[in-house]
């Protein structure tokens, strides 16, 4: 039979004692190091690289639509099709600012790892770098083109029919907002309210530029170069401002046209609460019961002032069965919910377009996170008009104008700030 030696347990404590305490110190030290991967100064370093991310995805996005500017003005002289390298810049710039703006979303979360977020920045940053890159290159390309095959008088003569061809499309822009104001309280379209007079401006101000390229054309070619320049940017703003009073035209049309279907489709989506309601226990019933009141409520409100506001007005009833929706949660069958999510989609969408037409007015010079919320936006309302299913759809539609309404929130304040 094997026989064990004593063991002197009064000789182990000591180590026992030791190696005791150098395993809490590890633990600290493990647990120390994870603090301070996740403290205020992680913290702090993190949000310094996604600001600094911010703002070079600005300017990649300010950079993207100066160069359409630049393709705006080498279409006429590439016989309507803009040299490849300027056509490879533009989409490499849209693919790298639109997969950006999604990435900065996620990384700029609260829940994202300190870490995490610094390599996500360098990433970026790395990927915008390369963009930025791809641009210079391009337009430095297109400029050399343009010096060995055209002449100054050829791009002038160019940006004068572009001038023209803009102010034959633009009509009267008054005209339609005097419309506008017939149809609709300025609140509808408050975000147009000037467009007619920014439009107009825009189009002396290219005209002067234009004129000063003229003059310079045949002494001082780079003069004439940045003159140009500057009668495209003031051509793009005419147009930007042309298209807004045309889309809030037609969204407050649309809506004019839409609101008594949406009120009816609202009456008709309470009545369904109010059946559901006779079906819940006595603890869920009131509660339901409480929701219908407040539709009821907001749709009277809705319906009062749809005469004169109606694109406000098919935005509350689209809030309502939002509320509604909630309140309902699960009582309702999978059947019920997809006739419910196709009642509510259609005003959803006009909704949500009307919302994201606000922001896109506003969202012009803002800072990354409107802009970020602009690009979210865009791609949600994207995704309820492709979506096969309604409930999905209602959803993503949802998401839309929450996004657009934070995004012209985001900018607006900040111009309160300048």
């Amino acid at each position: 039979m094997l026989q064990f030696p004593d063991i002197d347990l009064t000789a182990l404590l000591p180590w026992a004692i030791g190696a005791a305490v150098v395993a809490v110190l590890i633990v600290a030290l493990v647990v120390g190091i994870r603090l301070a991967r996740r403290g205020r100064r992680a913290r702090a370093k993190a949000r310094e690289r996604l600001d600094e991310l911010g703002a070079r995805l600005v300017e990649l996005d300010d950079a993207t639509e100066e160069l359409e500017i630049e393709i705006g003005m080498s279409n006429a002289l590439y016989d309507g099709r803009p040299p490849a390298s300027l056509r490879r810049a533009r989409l490499t710039a849209q693919h790298t600012r639109d997969d950006a703006f999604a990435a900065y979303s996620e990384a700029a979360r609260d829940d994202v790892h300190p870490s995490a977020q610094r390599r996500e920045a360098a990433r970026l940053t790395a990927g915008i770098d390369k963009a930025m890159a791809v641009i210079r290159s391009a337009r430095a390309e297109n400029d050399a083109w343009l010096e060995e095959h055209t002449t100054t008088d050829e791009q002038v003569a160019v940006a004068r029919r572009r001038l023209d061809d803009l102010r034959t499309r633009m009509g009267d822009p008054a005209a339609l907002r005097a419309e506008l104001a017939r149809i609709a309280d300025e609140h509808e379209w408050e975000d147009a309210a000037d467009a007619d007079a920014e439009a107009h401006d825009a189009l002396d101000e290219a005209s002067s530029h234009l004129a000063e390229a003229e003059q310079h054309a045949e002494s001082d070619a780079a003069a004439a170069r940045a003159s140009l320049r500057a009668c495209e940017t003031s051509l793009a703003r005419a147009e930007h401002a042309s298209r807004l009073l045309e889309e809030t035209y037609r969204l407050v049309g649309n809506a004019r046209q839409a609101i008594d279907d949406e009120r009816m489709a609202a009456e008709s989506a309470i009545r369904a609460a109010m059946g559901t309601q006779k079906t819940l226990d006595a603890d869920a019933a009131p509660k339901l019961a409480e929701a219908i009141r407040v539709a009821e409520t907001a749709l009277a409100s809705a319906t009062e002032i749809a005469k004169r506001r109606p694109v406000t007005a098919n935005e509350r009833i689209a809030r309502l069965r939002d509320r509604l929706d909630v309140a309902l949660g699960d009582s309702r069958t999978q059947q019920q919910q997809l006739r419910g999510a196709r009642s509510a989609l259609p005003g959803s969408l006009n909704a949500a377009r009307s919302a994201l037409a606000r922001a896109e007015a506003v969202v012009l010079d803002a800072e990354v996170d409107a802009r970020v919320r602009l690009d979210s936006a865009r791609r949600e309302l994207a995704l309820a008009r492709q979506a096969h299913d309604p409930i999905e759809a209602l959803d993503a539609s949802r998401r839309a104008r929450l996004d657009a309404e934070t995004a012209a929130t985001l900018a607006r304040n900040r111009k309160r700030r300048r």
